[in-house]
């Protein structure tokens, strides 16, 4: 028979996990978002981010050295800097991601982030990880391919199949994390799978809200 006080603390705990993975993400999302605004709104900011073009492609090395360094790193660090990490990586991105505001009027960008909530599903998507990983490698190399192209339908194109693969890949950890949480305790090491599921989902939310900000979005102009 089960005993009902460890099911009542393996209860506390999945919980307890769950509930950091998605604060993590909304204090992620919330530092980028005011940090992307401040960099759209400052002018000295403006002129030192996007007047800059190494400046520019500096930062966004950067954030990408980050999320190397955090992937790599986590279970060997404290759960600080693993968080220190993680908030460093969204305040990076925040900055670069500050181009939307000079872009897209305010409007759009408000109602376009209301989209991209999570997306459940009852269907088991433990083997579609690594279909959807190879769909995502597809997107990276035709975005790189129309660099060059400059290609407006095949920039919809990819926006449009990025929201689908985003949409799937977020359920897909969702489930991940769900599953994770079965086996939760108070330990360091699942405090800090939290963080990484808070980066994973973060990654999701971001991707599927600029795809839908270039096929919805309005200029400002």
């Amino acid at each position: 028979m089960d005993n009902p006080v460890s099911m009542q603390v393996n209860g506390v705990a999945r919980k307890k996990f769950v509930s950091g993975v998605y604060s993590w993400m909304m204090i992620a999302l919330c530092l980028s978002g005011a940090f992307a605004y401040l960099a759209a709104s400052n002018v000295t900011l403006q002129r030192i981010i996007f007047g800059n073009s190494l400046v520019f492609y500096g930062l966004i090395f950067g954030e990408l050295a980050v999320v190397f360094l955090f992937s790599a790193t986590i279970s060997k660090v404290s759960v600080p800097v693993a968080a220190l990490q993680f908030i460093v990586y969204s305040i990076i991105n925040g900055l670069t991601l500050g181009s939307v505001f000079l872009v897209y009027s305010g409007e759009s960008i408000a109602s376009v982030f209301l989209i991209p909530y999570g997306r459940t599903t009852k269907t088991d998507l433990s083997s579609a990880g690594r279909y959807l990983m190879m769909a995502l490698f597809g997107i990276i190399i035709a975005s790189l391919v129309n660099i060059f192209m400059r290609s407006s339908g095949l920039q919809w194109v990819i926006s449009l199949v990025t929201v689908g693969v985003f949409t799937g890949l977020t359920a897909y950890d969702t489930q991940k994390i769900m599953r994770i949480a079965e086996h939760a305790d108070d330990s360091e090491s699942f405090a800090k799978v939290a963080i990484l599921g808070a980066l994973e989902l973060y990654l999701d939310f971001i991707n599927i809200f600029l795809a839908l900000l270039r096929l919805f979005g309005k200029s400002r102009n």
